[in-house]
């Protein structure tokens, strides 16, 4: 009778103590490439989003609006103004917007992703304010460049810290309209698209990390359309 240990069980042994590191490990790498799938997908839909609002416009059939009336004598005194209403509004979180951003996402729960959205531009010294030109064509001074939020946030710099999904705008939040320049006339107003999404990371989520809060920031132009 041999007095040697079954190599059976000593391999038995080895693979109880090295698969659970092993699994770990594929899990974890499967959750890191989905967690920068996901990622690359809320960027895409922040891009979509502000492409959206940038050619909807306030000269538009259905424009994407932002708190603040459009100023049509700075920039577009041709436009029909009794034209304008406010098909895309804030108050109702941008239905179409949100819902063009949502069609360019694919792989994840579209309901989740959300969207916010606000308007920068130049204000002409406080007499006229909101969208005004770079500079007062008279006398070449500059105007001065007001930052939209969000919320009270900036979210160019502070995007980290707002929710999602994140809080309605208000009037105080926007900075600029929805108008464009047109080929005549000089306007810079900017729209800024907030793009979130709360993702529970399979394996490890919900017994170590908890959800994980996705963010994208884009800003695009504001484009005149005829």
């Amino acid at each position: 009778m041999s007095g040697r240990p079954d190599p059976r069980g000593q391999t038995l042994v080895e693979f109880a103590l090295i698969a659970p590191l092993l699994v770990l490990f594929i899990g974890g790498i499967i959750t890191f490439g989905m967690g920068v799938f996901f990622q690359q997908q809320v960027a895409n839909a922040a891009r979509e989003a502000a492409r959206y609002a940038a050619i909807h416009s306030a000269t538009s059939q259905c424009p994407t609006t932002s708190h603040l009336e459009p100023q049509w004598s700075k920039v577009a005194p041709d436009v029909d103004r009794t034209t304008y209403y406010d098909c895309d509004p804030p108050y109702l979180r941008w239905p179409e917007m949100t819902a063009h951003a949502r069609t360019h996402v694919f792989g994840m729960n579209a309901s989740g992703l959300h969207i916010a959205a606000c308007w920068s531009g130049y204000w002409d010294d406080g007499v006229q304010g909101w969208d005004a030109p770079p500079a007062n064509p008279l006398t070449g001074s500059p105007h001065v460049w007001h930052d939209c939020t969000i919320g009270g946030v900036d979210p160019h710099t502070e995007a980290e810290t707002l929710s999602c999904p994140p809080p309605l705008t208000t009037a105080s939040d926007d900075k600029a309209s929805n108008l464009a320049a047109s080929s005549e006339n000089s306007s810079a107003n900017q729209v800024t698209v907030y793009a979130c999404y709360v993702w529970v990371p399979p394996f490890i989520g919900e017994t170590f990390g908890g959800p994980v809060t996705m963010r994208a920031v884009v800003t695009e132009a504001m484009q005149h359309q005829k």
